[in-house]
């Protein structure tokens, strides 16, 4: 399986019809990859939470179209990363917003949507403005000459919570996909805790990180790719970069057959 990890730097000075310009050259380059990823809310802005309203958009929106239209002329599965997706409240407190992933299949169909349940912010930011999703969600990617992988999905904060990763583990998941807005401050946190669910559940996970400085926040980049034994297979440096990484999804299955720590679970 054939994974690229778009690692994109931005400002507050680049316009959101600018990056997705941008962006979506990123994704049409990739082509032959199986499998491309982009950061958390790198349209919305990571940590802008003042401009998202206005930012925000239905799954079905201009965002999700030129992902749809750069998916497709790729070729790719693409993990469009997240969007503030707006829609009706689900409940009566509900403010009717999201921060909502999007993969597309290679023909540019909108395969699977994933609501981030963790809101990050302590208050304020997601939870203030934002509804927290319910749903575990998994995606199978296609991979030529083989099954197709199944994916994992979450978003940035989660990678703080292992029982929601146990849960995509149960689900069949081989690989744990995370985008993230992750601040330069708690880098180091980003790339233990991404080792640490590659060992204890087994899987592959592919970590793709935010570069540059926004909203008065610098990220941190370090976006990974880790195999199922916790080894780190390609790791990003702080600026702009895409990582491209060969991953063995029969070694996933080896590792848990050489050391079957899963079947001794109790809780």
């Amino acid at each position: 399986m054939k994974v690229a990890v778009i690692q994109l730097a931005y400002g507050d000075g680049e316009s959101v019809a600018e990056r997705t310009a941008r962006v979506t050259a990123l994704v049409r380059q990739q082509e032959g990859h199986d499998l491309v990823v982009l950061p958390e809310l790198w349209a919305a802005g990571g940590f802008d939470y003042r401009n998202w309203p206005e930012r925000a958009e239905p799954v079905d929106g201009p965002i999700a179209q030129a992902l749809a239209w750069a998916a497709r002329d790729a070729g790719v599965t693409l993990h469009g990363g997240s969007i503030v997706e707006s829609g009706a409240p689900e409940a009566t407190d509900g403010h009717g917003c999201w921060n909502t992933s999007l993969v597309f299949s290679a023909d540019g169909e909108l395969v699977a949507t994933y609501r981030k349940i963790h809101r990050f912010g302590f208050g304020q930011g997601e939870p203030k403005l934002m509804d927290p999703g319910a749903d575990i969600v998994t995606v199978d990617v296609p991979v030529a000459g083989r099954e197709p992988v199944r994916v994992g999905l979450s978003t940035c904060y989660d990678l703080r919570f292992p029982e929601l990763y146990r849960a995509l583990l149960d689900r069949g998941s081989e690989v744990f996909v995370i985008p993230a807005a992750w601040p330069k401050p708690r880098i180091a946190h980003w790339s233990l805790l991404g080792r640490a669910r590659a060992i204890e559940d087994q899987c592959v996970v592919v970590q793709c990180n935010t570069a540059g400085s926004h909203a008065g926040h610098e990220m941190g980049g370090q976006s990974q790719v880790v195999d199922a034994s916790g080894a780190v297979l390609a790791e990003a440096g702080p600026d702009e970069e895409v990582l491209s990484v060969e991953v063995d999804i029969p070694t996933v299955h080896q590792v848990r057959t050489a050391f079957p720590v899963l079947a001794d679970r109790r809780l």
